[in-house]
C-alpha cells in the first residue's frame, strides 16, 4: 500500500515494479529505482541521488551513517547538488541552495531498454529573488550506468548571472589506501587542502593516491577519471561533459568535519566533483542553456 505521507500526483509517477516513492529517512520522500541493471534512490530534497548499486556490486556511492535526514539540512554522501554557486558564500550556505531545499518531480518515463529517466525541477524559492529567473532542471538516468544531467537557464531577457555548478560525487571504496586515481595526470591544480589556500601546484606524472587532507580544484580540466579500487576489484570511471573543473576530496582525519561525518568515514570515500567552479565559473547570458552532465559507471 502506498504511503499516506506521499501526495496523489507523485503516486502518478510511479510505475509498478520499477519505479516507486515512498517515506525515507527521516520520513523524506524518496524515489525508489530498480532497473534489469541496477537499483537507485533519489531523495527529493536537494534532488539528491543518494544510492545507485549494480546488480552483484557494492555500491557506488557513499553515504556517511551520520547523515542528518531532514528538512534544512543537506544530505552526506551520495551526489549533492551544488548550484548556483560553490563553496562558502558569506552571509549564505555553503555550496549553494539547491541542496537544502525540496525538488519537484515532473515526469517519469521507463524506455523500452529498460532504463529509467527522473526528471526533477528546483521550484522558484521565497527569499531568493535574485535567482528567480533562473530554470534549473536535474535529469536522472538509470540502467548500467548512472547519468546526471544539471540544466540552468537564464530566462531573463537582458541579464547575465554567473553561476557556479557541480555534482559533488561521493564515491565508496574498500580502502582509500589502496585506491589510484586515474586521469589527472599531467594536470596542475589549485591545492585547498591543509591550509593551502588555493596555492597552485605543480603536475604530477604518476596516479593520484590519497595519503592525506587532499582538497583539489583541477582548473581547465576535461579530462576523464577512474578510480581503481584494489580492495572491490573495481574501476569505477567518470565522464564528464561541459565541465571544466573536477574536484577531487577527501577530508582524512585533519580537516574539522560537521557531526554528519563519521572519524573512519575517510577510509571508504573518495570525492571527484565534475562541473564549473571558481576560474571556471559561467557566465549565462539571456536564453542560454547550459546542460552539466556527468556519466558514472564501473567495471
Amino acid at each position: 500500500m502506498a504511503s499516506p505521507l506521499i501526495p496523489e500526483k507523485l503516486r502518478r509517477l510511479q510505475l509498478t515494479g520499477t519505479i516507486e516513492v515512498v517515506s525515507g529517512n527521516g520520513h523524506l520522500p524518496v524515489v525508489k529505482v530498480r532497473t534489469p541493471w541496477s537499483t537507485a534512490e533519489v531523495f527529493l530534497h536537494g534532488a539528491h541521488v543518494a544510492h545507485f548499486q549494480k546488480n552483484g556490486e557494492p555500491p557506488l556511492l557513499f553515504m556517511s551513517p551520520q547523515s542528518h535526514f531532514a528538512e534544512g539540512q543537506a544530505i552526506r554522501g551520495g551526489v549533492p547538488i551544488c548550484y548556483p554557486w560553490f563553496g562558502p558564500r558569506e552571509g549564505d550556505v555553503s555550496h549553494g541552495y539547491s541542496r537544502f531545499h525540496g525538488w519537484e518531480l515532473v515526469k517519469t518515463s521507463a524506455a523500452a531498454n529498460g532504463t529509467v529517466t527522473l526528471q526533477f525541477a528546483l521550484p522558484k524559492l521565497a527569499g531568493r529573488q535574485a535567482w528567480q529567473a533562473l530554470r534549473t532542471e536535474f535529469i536522472v538516468t538509470i540502467g548500467e550506468t548512472l547519468t546526471m544531467e544539471l540544466v540552468a537557464t537564464n530566462e531573463t531577457c537582458g541579464e547575465t548571472f554567473t553561476i557556479e555548478n557541480c555534482l559533488h560525487s561521493y564515491f565508496y571504496v574498500g580502502n582509500i589506501n589502496r585506491v589510484s586515481i586515474t586521469g589527472l595526470e599531467g594536470a596542475v591544480f589549485d591545492d585547498f587542502a591543509l591550509g593551502a589556500g588555493g596555492a597552485p601546484k605543480p603536475a604530477c606524472e604518476s596516479p593520484l593516491h590519497i595519503t592525506q587532507e587532499t582538497n583539489r580544484v583541477y582548473p581547465d580540466n576535461t579530462a576523464m577519471v577512474e578510480i581503481r579500487d584494489e580492495e572491490l576489484k573495481r574501476t569505477v570511471r567518470v565522464e564528464k561533459f561541459n565541465s571544466l573543473s573536477t574536484v577531487v576530496w577527501n577530508p582524512w582525519t585533519t580537516q574539522k568535519m560537521p557531526e554528519d561525518w563519521g572519524s573512519s568515514d575517510h577510509l571508504n570515500m573518495v570525492c571527484v566533483e565534475s562541473g564549473n567552479v571558481k576560474q571556471n565559473r559561467i557566465s549565462l547570458a539571456p536564453g542560454k542553456t547550459p546542460a552539466l552532465k556527468v556519466v558514472l559507471s564501473s567495471r
